[in-house]
């Protein structure tokens, strides 16, 4: 029987998960759907999240703890922006912060005008924060991130040290950035994914830079997958993706399989 076109088979060691979130709904996506030129609003640099974002973080949390999603991923990426910062630590993140104990919360009380209680770092996978991954830079004050000295201040257990600017010296009040340029920095970053040990990897990240990079997976997949990598994320929505290492960037680690014993030729039949 012939194996048939659109089937492949595929190393799972050359295979990682990870799950795309969009952010929750921040205050910008409230005053740009009323206005588009609210997004120009130096009030709305670095936006944080609204009340309704929130309910939107605590119906997605409670979806992946029922589902079990929670306990599978290694790793949380996160864009460095208060928006997606409070988004990840909200679905992802511990409980409750305690005081006394000896772990930093990965977001203090009310960080971000939440008017939520600190969250724990405990019980949970790691933080990374990284630019690459952030909404496309340039122009409107709500894509501009905090310094990285006040981003450690209200999430503490964030790692940040891959950040290498305390300012963001990537945004420019007057050049915004081409989508060419963003779905570039997504597909490099895509590839970084690769120096990454952990195999289930949930990324928190924003409309644009989604919405660009898939766009150009999209362009080697079949219509109706690319017309699903091109839909766009709704605010708070998380989609499960098999990342497929093609060009052998990441390590040759086969934690499952096992190599046989063969004793000769003849045991081959």
């Amino acid at each position: 029987m012939d194996a048939g076109a659109g089937t492949a088979l595929y190393p799972l060691h050359r295979c990682k998960i990870i799950y795309l979130v969009r952010h929750a709904q921040g205050v910008h996506n409230v005053e740009g759907h009323k206005d588009v030129r609210a997004y120009l609003s130096p009030a709305l640099l670095d936006a944080q999240l609204t009340p309704l974002g929130w309910s939107q973080v605590d119906c997605l949390r409670e979806h992946v703890t029922k589902c079990g999603l929670a306990k599978k991923i290694e790793l949380v990426i996160t864009s460095p922006l208060l928006r997606t910062m409070q988004t990840a630590v909200g679905v992802f993140g511990g409980g409750n912060y305690t005081d006394g104990v000896s772990a930093s919360p990965l977001m203090v009380e009310g960080a971000g005008h939440s008017g939520r209680q600190a969250i724990s770092s405990l019980n949970c996978p790691p933080f990374l924060a990284l630019e690459a991954c952030r909404e496309r830079l340039g122009v409107n004050p709500c894509d501009k991130r905090s310094s990285i000295t006040k981003c450690r201040t209200l999430f503490p257990a964030i790692d940040f040290s891959l950040i290498e600017n305390d300012e963001d010296v990537l945004w420019e009040p007057d050049v915004r950035e081409t989508r060419e340029s963003v779905a570039a920095r997504g597909m490099k970053f895509i590839d970084w994914l690769w120096t990454r040990e952990e195999k289930e990897i949930a990324i928190v990240s924003h409309w644009g830079f989604l919405r660009h990079t898939l766009n150009m997976y999209g362009k080697e997949c079949h219509p109706t997958v690319a017309a699903e990598l091109s839909k766009q994320f709704a605010n708070c929505e998380l989609r499960s993706m098999v990342l497929v290492d093609r060009r052998m960037l990441g390590s040759d680690t086969r934690t499952c399989n096992f190599p046989g014993m063969e004793v000769d030729e003849a045991s081959k039949n």
